[in-house]
This record gives structure tokens, C-alpha cells and sequence, in this order.
């Protein structure tokens, strides 16, 4: 198992995980904010025993990557996922992103999918078409959330700690089965990246809207979202990203959180692989 790091143009330092046969399949993967490659474990893990070359890396500003205050927006995130693509030479991958990694997958695909890179895509509890309330979106989130969050972030310590105990795994629900080595997990990741790559971000994942890159992507995409979703709302995400898809597939759950890839593992990775060898 390996794990290296590689310079952008712009001199970002971006650390990623390449584990596995370099001639087998690989699968990318792209987490959500303000985690890291490290959220991708389960899956990681489970894919590398399935034969497959898994791919992890961190988003600049997050985890083990350059906590730089430059390029925190989706052209770049995507523009260094292409650089991590070239820098490894893939081909024929699967993209899987979740969350704000979902944004990041589906500007990808559109922008750089091209020439053999790109099998499929997946994207998971995430944010596309767009979340944010606008003459646009009318179903969307308002601004006013995401400004929680923002000032949230002037005690991220303990706003770390209050995300994942309530809504991003759904441990506010009655009768959750809450785990703390999970709770405290997701602290670490948040804590290992910067706060100015994170504040940033948090109006990349709220504001940018994807409903022409869905539109662009030719390649066959699985949709996963849960309708109860507390972080990214069922209604405005998933259903709406599908229809824009040319060659999508939404697959809807009824009650697991938006966390669901570590929290449920065992029916994600199912799902997932099914796809895959579709």
C-alpha cells in the first residue's frame, strides 16, 4: 500500500493513496468537506479485496495537502484531480465522490473526462445540481444556512464536534446507534486541513452550480442520495442531478444519513460494486 504526494502548477502539495495492482481497474475517490481521504476507509479497503486499484486523494487545503488560501473553488479541486489523473496516467477509472466530492466527480467528468479517462461515475449524498435558494432554484437551501456555517467556523473545534454528533450521520435521530470513534474520527480529518480552505469551501459547496456540467457527462453515473439526508436535502439533489444526466441512475434510500458511506458501508459498498460490474 502507497501513499506519495505531487506539486500542481501552482505548487499545492496534494497527498494521495494509491493501493493495489497498477494494471487492475482503479477507482477515485473524493471526499466531502472538510474530511479527507482518510473518510474513504471502508470503501478503500473493500475495493482493494475486490481486485480493484483504489485511489484516495486529499482536496488542497484538507487533511494531509497544502493548507493554501488559493484555488479553493470547483475549477480547481477539479483541475487537480486531473492533475492526480495525469500524474498516475489512469484510464478507464471510476470516479466516486461524496458530498462536496460529488460536485468535484461531476465538474471532472465534464471538463476533463474525455480520451479513455473516465468508465462511470458515482456520486453520493451529493451536491449537484446546486444547493443554494435562488430565482434558479427556488428548492434550494437558504443563504442564511450556509452563513451558519461560516460562523461556525469561528470555533471549528467545537463545530467539528457538533456536525458529526448530529446531522451528517444522523446520530440526532431517535434510536440512533451513535458510535464515538466515528464522531471522533471525522473531528480529526476536519482538524488536519485548514480553516481557510474550509471557510472557503463552504461557498464552493453552496453556491456552485453544476446543472451544465450534469447536462455535458455522456458516461454512465450512479446517483446514490437518502431521503433523509440532513446535510444536502433529497429533493433539490439527487432526483433533479439524475434528470440532467444523459446516461444517469438514481438509486434512493429511504432513511440512512448523509454520512451513509461509513455508517453503511456494507449496503453502500454492495450498491457500489453492483454498478461498477454492471
Amino acid at each position: 500500500m502507497a501513499s506519495s504526494t505531487f506539486k500542481t502548477k501552482d505548487g499545492t502539495e496534494i497527498y494521495f493513496k494509491d493501493w493495489g495492482s497498477k494494471t487492475a481497474q482503479p477507482i477515485v475517490f473524493h471526499h466531502g468537506w472538510p474530511l479527507s481521504a482518510d473518510d474513504w476507509d471502508s470503501q478503500m479497503l473493500f475495493f482493494l479485496a475486490q481486485g480493484y486499484r483504489v485511489i484516495a486523494h486529499d482536496r488542497r487545503g484538507h487533511g494531509r495537502s497544502t493548507q493554501t488560501d488559493l484555488g479553493n473553488d470547483m475549477d480547481t479541486y477539479a483541475a487537480d484531480s486531473e492533475a492526480l489523473v495525469k500524474h498516475l496516467d489512469l484510464k478507464n477509472a471510476i470516479h466516486v465522490g461524496h458530498s462536496t466530492g460529488g460536485g468535484e466527480v461531476i465538474r471532472y467528468v465534464a471538463d476533463y473526462g474525455g480520451n479513455g479517462r473516465v468508465a462511470k461515475a458515482v456520486i453520493i449524498s451529493a451536491i449537484p445540481p446546486v444547493m443554494v435558494k435562488k430565482a434558479s432554484n427556488p428548492g434550494g437551501l437558504p443563504t442564511e444556512v450556509f452563513d451558519g456555517f461560516r460562523k461556525g467556523m469561528s470555533n471549528r473545534a467545537q463545530f467539528y464536534v457538533d456536525i458529526p454528533t448530529g446531522p451528517f450521520y444522523g446520530f440526532n435521530r431517535p434510536g440512533a446507534k451513535v458510535s464515538q470513534g466515528i464522531i471522533d474520527n471525522w473531528w480529526r480529518q476536519g482538524m488536519m486541513g485548514g480553516t481557510k480552505a474550509h471557510y472557503d469551501c463552504i461557498k464552493v459547496f453552496s453556491e456552485t452550480d453544476h446543472t451544465e456540467d450534469l447536462k455535458k457527462i455522456t458516461v454512465p453515473v450512479l446517483v446514490m442520495h437518502s431521503k433523509d439526508d440532513q446535510i444536502v436535502p433529497y429533493a433539490d439533489a439527487g432526483p433533479l442531478a439524475v434528470k440532467l444526466l444523459k446516461n444517469g441512475t438514481l438509486k434512493t434510500y429511504e432513511d440512512l444519513p448523509h454520512g451513509m458511506p461509513t455508517t453503511h458501508s456494507d449496503i453502500i459498498n454492495a450498491d457500489l460494486l453492483a454498478f461498477i460490474k454492471a
